[in-house]
């Protein structure tokens, strides 16, 4: 293994969860379940490939559309559906889920396992000859599953505290479907093979960024609130 690829692989998402995770500086969530989702991300790259494989060999699809079952179905539906399993099996269930940020604190810390496995596939193994694939997949691949990650935490946890059981059911919805949509646009504009679509790929990625940074700034603030009014109770 080239250990230099291998460092220029795993330093984007380790840079992200340290950046989430210092974000959460009101009510840190126990490190071992922070861990704990990180790895059970990374294994999801197991069950994510078997599915994908299988989508592949079923795809009759050709050109454009044959890009947009790949983009939306083999890789935003199955990749974003395994990376929620996860969060809804461990961390969801627990004590610790206590305010809204913890959603999306849990759901960057499964996509980024997940982003680590993807990446040194990527970086270390597939395309060692290019060398500006690590650059590319940190600017733009690793923080992208970051992103819907935001997304898919924003709803899950909207659905977790919301009293109304319809609308908390609709946003259990939207935590799978919405990073969906947004990963299957990513990939499918890379995919596609249309210049005019390629000339938005970057817009796109800032929007989306810009979109994701005020659902985060949302619960920073929720949880600062929620720490201030704890803390005056208490005294």
């Amino acid at each position: 293994m080239n250990i230099r690829l291998f460092v220029i692989a795993i330093t984007p998402a380790l840079a992200i969860i340290f950046g989430i995770y210092l974000s959460d500086r009101y009510d840190r969530e126990p490190l071992r379940y922070l861990m704990l989702t990180f790895i059970l991300g990374a294994l999801s790259v197991i069950p994510t490939i078997i599915v994908e494989e299988f989508l592949l060999k079923i795809n009759i699809f050709t050109g454009v559309f044959g890009a947009f079952f790949s983009a939306f179905i083999v890789a935003g539906l199955t990749e974003e559906y395994f990376k929620r399993l996860v969060v809804l099996k461990v961390p969801y269930k627990t004590k610790y889920f206590n305010e809204k940020l913890d959603g999306i604190v849990y759901s960057v810390f499964s996509a980024m396992g997940f982003a680590t496995i993807e990446n040194i596939v990527y970086v270390v193994y597939r395309y060692t000859n290019n060398r500006y694939i690590g650059l590319y997949r940190g600017i733009f691949s690793v923080p992208a599953h970051g992103v819907f990650g935001i997304t898919m935490g924003y709803y899950l946890s909207l659905a977790k505290f919301d009293t109304d059981k319809k609308r908390a059911k609709r946003n259990l919805m939207r935590s799978l479907y919405m990073p969906i949509i947004l990963h299957g646009i990513f990939d499918f504009i890379l995919m596609a093979g249309i210049p005019q679509l390629s000339v938005l790929f970057v817009p796109y990625v800032i929007y989306i960024w810009w979109l994701n940074q005020r659902k985060l700034s949302k619960f920073m603030y929720d949880s600062k609130s929620r720490f201030i009014d704890i803390k005056k109770e208490r005294e």
